[in-house]
């Protein structure tokens, strides 16, 4: 594929720079914790922007196991991402104006290597408030790490990570990006 895309992998990009925009409406990223004495589980919601559910319970829960409170204070990425997210849908767009095959792939590669960075990000995140614990704390428990995505046992709580409704978006509109530059290898 060299020069110029066809139209028809410009209408899938403007599609995929329109699911990027409309992810940062939608979380990304959660996890729910259920224990006998929570049936009904407990949620810690992650938006780009903000964080939402039952958070103040967590931190009052976490806080005997010597685990530092969280709050959206905590993450310095939720006041710099919904750039990164909107940036990234403008280049999208603007890859579907230029329709530049070497763009694309460019803006493809930059995906991926964003995808992972903010995976590993979680998961630094994750490890950070789970082995960084409070010697002095009222129960005793041995280090952990809660994994990125999947379930987890601590204590009496089973735990459940999981991407929702932003991650999906985001990865819809890589394959929308992956059929437009297999739309332009067609012609």
């Amino acid at each position: 594929m060299r020069g110029k895309l066809p139209i028809q992998s410009s209408v899938f990009l403007v599609v995929a720079a329109g699911c990027i925009g409309a992810s940062l409406y939608f979380p990304w990223w959660g996890m729910n914790f259920v224990a006998p004495q929570y049936p009904e589980g407990l949620d810690v919601i992650v938006y780009p922007t903000k964080m939402a559910g039952n958070i103040d319970i967590i931190n009052g829960l976490n806080h005997y196991i010597g685990m530092k409170p969280f709050s959206e204070e905590s993450f310095p990425e939720l006041t710099y991402l919904p750039y990164l997210i909107g940036s990234m849908a403008a280049f999208v767009l603007l890859a579907a104006v230029l329709r530049k095959s070497g763009v694309l792939y460019g803006l493809m590669g930059l995906f991926l290597v964003g995808g992972a960075l903010g995976i590993y990000d979680i998961h630094r995140w994750l490890k950070d408030f789970g082995t960084n614990l409070d010697p002095k704390a009222p129960i005793h428990i041995q280090p952990f790490v809660p994994p990125v995505l999947g379930e987890n046992h601590l204590a009496n709580f089973i735990t459940h990570s999981y991407f929702t409704t932003g991650s999906y978006l985001v990865g819809a509109a890589f394959l929308l990006m992956a059929t437009a530059v297999w739309a332009g290898r067609r012609i």
